[in-house]
């Protein structure tokens, strides 16, 4: 029977929750978020530790404290997951994490049960490539390729080739989680090797509370101006904080 693993917002309670899409093209959008466990990745300033940042992990997070995977985790039948989304009167979904698309075979399995009447979104770092299973299931692509001051190598967090097929694909924005002005430069760089356009490109301060969103918006919306870029806010921490299931 295939299985997924899921995040939870309490011990075995799957993170499974409705509300509005708070960053990217979406943003304001009510959807149904499924948010799986593990990742590929350790960035410092995750904003979800408790997806991959489990007690013995060798990498650096800056809250520093780690979880009991136990707890933080669950893996369900998919045919319960489809019974919980389901439950919400809503038909767009957004697969988050962690990386879901460490998952693929189980999200391939989900959708073809859940049928055609949902739009399905995917957030994702863009270290992996779309697999021929899944990849008609999915009719949106948030990619967030990471910077260097997420603090993974960049043999780890830039997959050329998966980003080059990514480039070329109608569905994928790319969203880059910017912590400084330099950071830009950065992304010039990334969108150059990739021919990424620039109207798919979209900067987000990197924040996980007002004030710091705010600061880091008054210089990152005139420099997404100055480089024809599209800008984001995190809605959802403006308006829940940085909670679980929100």
């Amino acid at each position: 029977m295939t299985r997924l693993r899921l995040a939870t917002v309490r011990p075995q309670e799957p993170e499974i929750f409705h509300s509005l899409q708070g960053e990217g093209v979406s943003i304001g959008r009510p959807s149904v978020f499924v948010r799986l466990s593990g990742c590929n990745l350790a960035c410092h300033w995750c904003d979800t530790p408790y997806t991959w940042f489990f007690e013995g992990h060798a990498g650096p997070h800056r809250g520093d404290r780690q979880y009991d995977r136990r707890a933080n985790s669950v893996t369900l039948d998919i045919a319960e997951v489809v019974d919980r989304i389901r439950g919400f009167d809503c038909s767009h979904i957004v697969f988050t994490g962690g990386e879901p698309l460490l998952q693929q075979p189980a999200l391939a399995a989900l959708c073809e049960r859940l049928g055609p009447d949902y739009h399905v979104e995917i957030e994702s770092n863009g270290t992996v490539a779309l697999t021929p299973g899944f990849a008609p299931c999915v009719h949106q692509l948030n990619l967030s390729p990471k910077l260097g001051h997420s603090g993974n190598a960049e043999s780890a967090r830039c997959n050329d080739a998966a980003l080059a097929g990514y480039a070329r694909d109608p569905r994928a924005w790319f969203k880059f989680v910017i912590a400084e002005p330099a950071d830009a430069e950065e992304v010039s760089a990334l969108a150059d090797r990739h021919a990424i356009a620039p109207q798919r490109i979209i900067l987000m301060p990197e924040g996980t509370d007002s004030a710091t969103l705010h600061a880091r918006s008054a210089w990152l919306a005139p420099l997404c101006l100055d480089r024809g870029w599209r800008f984001t806010d995190r809605l959802h921490i403006h308006l829940y904080g940085d909670t679980r299931g929100t």
